[in-house]
């Protein structure tokens, strides 16, 4: 993760990921052709610090959180305790992260208990 940390290191230091710095982040996060949790957990303390986070970089966020969850196509309890975690960091869940939910909740093939509690205390 070096080539990481020096990018995390560029956005910061200007608040924002431009498109060359997304396309940076795309290539570097999935250049394995997955996201793994290391590289999860990077991109949510990265989506915390960013001041002015794009629409893009939005979309980015999402999608690769997403296809990390997704990977095996079910969302398990360990999973659900970890998305948890991520979305209620700032104590409340706000409408891109409902929206972030719903997303997955309907592409997963199987969700959890865990998961299932957390769509519906989101929802409320």
């Amino acid at each position: 993760m070096p080539n990481l940390r020096q990018l995390e290191e560029d956005i910061l230091a200007t608040g924002k990921v431009d498109s060359e710095k997304l396309e940076m982040l795309r290539r570097e996060l999935y250049a394995d052709g997955k996201i793994d949790r290391r590289e999860a957990d990077f991109l949510v303390e990265l989506h915390k610090r960013v001041q002015r986070p794009t629409h893009a970089f939005t979309q980015f966020f999402y999608k690769a959180i997403k296809d990390h969850l997704l990977a095996d196509g079910r969302i398990d309890a360990e999973e659900a305790a970890w998305l948890r975690q991520m979305l209620y960091a700032d104590g409340i869940i706000d409408e891109h992260e409902r929206k972030f939910l719903h997303e997955l909740k309907g592409e997963a093939q199987q969700v959890s208990p865990e998961f299932e509690a957390l769509f519906q205390e989101a929802l409320k």
